[in-house]
């Protein structure tokens, strides 16, 4: 019987192989551990996430196949289009980090209930802080009405969630991440787990070792800062 590892929350940042991940359910890896930047960044350069509910153990998990979506591959309805022309959308990037992740929590816009506890936000706010997490917020009459937040290592921008107040409004959170991520040269955006939602929006589903040979090419060691070094404050959207 396949057991997965206990990690330290001290000592080496190592992981077991990602072939290790069980396959119910679907890639669980390892748990324990922390959620130290170190750590985090390691996990995200092996194609490792954190994912776990209030109650429960750190769980890392690797899964079997991966979904990922090529920035050029979006796919693009009318009614997309129609919204990111002319729903009256302002977007921007890392104005407003901690509203995002504090949106993609909610447990009035998860029914199905939500991952990010305290643990989980104060992390990635820190990464935040650290020039390696990021956000896409899309404004509407000066109220948050979508946006997605994720990592970005070497040429990958790793996905971690997103929500929506407002139709269409989270899809064009994922428009603009895909034109920035364009113009940059990045490769690939992990979406992590196979949803339908994903595949309809230009995902798909790729082996993990395909996965794990793309990042050990383009998870390059981070640049904290440079990828997105402008001004917060710029609407994305008026100058489209």
């Amino acid at each position: 019987m396949t057991r997965i590892v206990w990690l330290g929350e001290r000592g080496p940042l190592e992981f077991p192989p990602v072939e290790r991940a069980l396959a119910e359910p679907d890639g669980l890896l390892a748990a324990g551990g922390d959620l130290s930047t170190a750590r985090l960044l390691t996990a995200y350069r092996l194609g490792i996430f954190p994912w776990y509910s209030r109650g429960q153990p750190i769980l890392w998990w690797s899964p079997d196949p991966r979904a990922v979506l090529i920035p050029t591959e979006l796919k693009v309805s009318r009614s997309l289009a129609k919204s990111v022309r002319n729903a009256g959308f302002d977007v921007r990037f890392d104005s407003a980090f901690g509203d995002v992740i504090d949106a993609c929590g909610d447990s009035e816009l998860r029914a199905e209930g939500t991952w990010i506890v305290r643990e989980m936000r104060a992390a990635y706010c820190r990464l935040h802080e650290e020039g390696f997490a990021h956000s896409i917020e899309v404004w509407r009459d000066g109220e948050l009405a979508g946006g997605l937040y994720g990592v970005a290592l070497g040429r990958i921008f790793y996905g971690e969630s997103m929500f929506t107040r407002v139709r269409d409004a989270s899809k064009v959170a994922l428009k603009y991440l895909c034109d920035e991520l364009i113009r940059r040269n990045f490769v690939l955006i992990d979406c992590q787990m196979v949803t339908s939602h994903l595949l309809s929006l230009g995902a798909k589903a790729i082996p993990r070792a395909d996965f794990s040979a793309l990042l050990a090419v383009h998870a390059q060691p981070p640049d904290p800062g440079g990828p997105w070094a402008y001004d917060a404050t710029r609407n994305l959207s008026a100058s489209v």
